[in-house]
């Protein structure tokens, strides 16, 4: 009896269930490993894309209707700066260098602060500057035209363009740069206007500005010779509601920073009020605030000027381009003692922006009053010395002069032949005899 061979295929049993959980947590494993791999290659990307889409429009840009500002194209401002050439460079900072940019089609003329590379730390910075600086109106703070926001080959452009202020800054009339000077007058003027704008960033916004690099630099010159704060790079948000200040790490000036800032890190609206009492302190002097040739602790201008404010003496720290024209001494002393008032140690001691422009604004109105009544006196003065000068004789009257006639003599040569040495002066009595007889004439019919 023989065997058929069986032709029906093999079937293998099929998987159990624990070999699919082991391929199901590998390829899980694979995919999670995978994606972190990923992530760190690519973080730093992905984290600037995201920051860079935060707060933009469906554009990408910062919504300029908004704010009420022009958004400039970069080919505009490389054209108008001639590519951004020295020859158009108005100055030159640690965060940014200014180009004056002028618009031919326009006929207009510009600043323009571009900003050295990373100097903002993110662009939400910027962006915080744009829209804080678009809220800011005031005549003696330089107004924000418009900003620029672009991606470039050379990168990430970030441009902020202000209005064109023509005459430099006061530190160029402090130090005399191409002959330029102010009068006791204009000084007092320039500090006042300061002073209001500043006063406006800490109490006429609806959340209070803190400057942090107030100095004469920063301080421009406009066309009726008005200042015009500017330069807004490190504006801060001062406190607000209870809170007394603010924690920020320290930026600003050597030598206009507030000490009280600096020991504590707490940054308040009194922190610029130190810094223009240093302004004043050099209105006075046209002293450098940190000078090299003076020993400590005497280098810084605020004890170099405190002994003689304190004493009244303020001609012994006058600038010497004062004393070439009359200078109101007690102004300038008054300005310089507001100085120290607002470099106190402790804030709390020291007066606010509106208050300074206040004092000054009322030493000068008192300077002038008293130039007036002084003016008033001269001139009443010299109408009486002239009513004494007429005298009458019964209705005639003639003038009277009183000549010397030993000294009597002309500095002009071409007068000298009325000198009283060469010419003889024959007087005619009979003159003298008829108005007498005249007037004994007038009598006798009365």
């Amino acid at each position: 009896m023989g065997y058929v061979a069986d032709s029906s295929p093999v079937v293998s049993p099929p998987p159990s269930r624990s070999n699919r959980w082991v391929e199901l947590v590998i390829g899980v494993a694979v995919v999670v490993s995978l994606g972190a791999f990923l992530l760190c290659v690519f973080r730093g990307k992905i984290l600037q894309k995201f920051r860079q889409r935060r707060g933009r429009n469906p554009e990408g840009r910062v919504k300029e209707g908004k704010l009420k500002l022009r958004r400039f194209e970069f080919e505009e401002l490389e054209k108008a700066t001639k590519n951004f050439s020295r020859e158009y460079l108005l100055g030159s900072g640690s965060f940014a260098n200014v180009y004056k940019g002028v618009f031919e089609s326009e006929e207009e003329t510009v600043a323009i602060k571009r900003p050295h590379a990373d100097s903002y730390t993110s662009l939400d910075e910027f962006r915080n500057e744009v829209k804080l600086l678009s809220s800011v109106k005031h005549k003696n703070l330089v107004a924000l035209v418009g900003y620029c926001e672009e991606t470039t080959g050379n990168g990430e452009e970030r441009i902020l363009v202000y209005e064109y202020v023509p005459n430099g800054s006061l530190l160029d009339y402090m130090i005399g740069r191409e002959g330029r000077s102010l009068s006791w007058r204009q000084r007092v003027n320039i500090a006042i206007g300061a002073a209001k704008g500043i006063g406006y960033l800490h109490k006429g916004t609806k959340a209070s500005i803190i400057h942090r690099d107030v100095k004469p630099s920063n301080v421009l010159i406009g066309d009726g010779m008005e200042a015009k704060v500017c330069d807004f790079g490190l504006v801060r948000s001062g406190p607000v509601g209870d809170r007394s200040h603010v924690s920020s790490q320290i930026k600003g000036t050597p030598g206009y920073l507030d000490p009280a800032y600096c020991s504590t890190f707490h940054l308040t609206p009194f922190s610029d009020v130190y810094s223009f009492g240093i302004i004043l302190l050099q209105l006075v002097s046209a002293r450098p605030v940190l000078a090299s040739n003076q020993p400590l602790p005497n280098s810084h201008i605020v004890q170099w000027a405190r002994p003689s404010l304190e004493n009244g003496r303020v001609e012994e720290i006058l600038d010497a381009d004062l004393l070439t024209e009359p200078c109101n001494l007690e102004v300038m002393l008054k300005m310089g003692q507001l100085g120290l008032k607002c470099t106190s140690q402790q804030p709390k001691y020291r007066p606010t922006m509106a208050q300074v422009w206040q004092e000054l604004e009322e030493a000068l109105h008192g300077a002038d009053n008293f130039s007036k009544r002084k003016q008033l006196r001269k001139q009443k003065s010299m109408e009486f010395e002239y009513s004494q000068s007429l005298v009458s004789i019964e209705g005639i009257r003639f003038e009277k002069f009183c000549v010397g006639m030993d000294s009597f003599a002309f500095e002009s040569a071409s007068l000298k032949c009325l000198e009283i040495n060469s010419v003889s002066i024959n007087v005619d009595h009979s003159i003298e005899q008829q108005l007498s007889a005249a007037a004994n004439d007038e009598q006798n019919k009365n």
